[in-house]
């Protein structure tokens, strides 16, 4: 079987062979169209990540700063949702420092996504939200930080 009809039968033996070639040194058998398309997928997979749980951690500040009233209800939810999704994140800046370069350029175009979102889960209009993010970043990294 070839390793383009392996790839698409069965992408984990396809993982285990490409593997096992890499460790033998034996690069001219790898499939490298493939083994190529899987890094960059994992390089976008990194990105998507971050932005998905920066997105998640300024929706729920949001929420927590501009819904005050829904606190004794919904608060303690909040709030766990803000320490774990900061904590995934610090993990992953961990893992991938280079990430931070990407963290930094793409923080304010997650506060877009988060305030439309924040609008949506809490029926609030989209205009109770500032149009520029009323959290530094450091703030939103912060794992102590709750706004007032």
């Amino acid at each position: 079987m070839s390793d383009g009809v392996l790839y698409d039968q069965d992408f984990y033996l396809w993982l285990e062979k490409t593997a096992d070639l890499l460790k033998k040194r034996r690069f001219e058998e790898l499939d490298l169209t493939h083994l190529v398309e899987e890094i960059e997928s994992m390089g976008r997979s990194e990105r998507r990540e971050l932005k998905s749980l920066l997105k998640l951690i300024i929706t729920h500040l949001l929420k927590w700063q501009y819904q005050p009233q829904m606190r004794p209800y919904y608060g303690n939810s909040w709030v766990s949702t803000i320490i774990n999704q900061r904590s995934d994140l610090l993990l992953l800046l961990e893992d991938s420092p280079s990430l931070k370069g990407l963290l930094e350029e793409s923080w304010k175009d997650c506060y877009q996504i988060a305030r439309r979102d924040a609008a949506k889960e809490t029926g609030l209009s989209e205009d109770v939200f500032p149009v520029d993010c009323p959290f530094e970043l450091a703030e939103v990294l912060d794992p102590e930080y709750l706004p007032s």
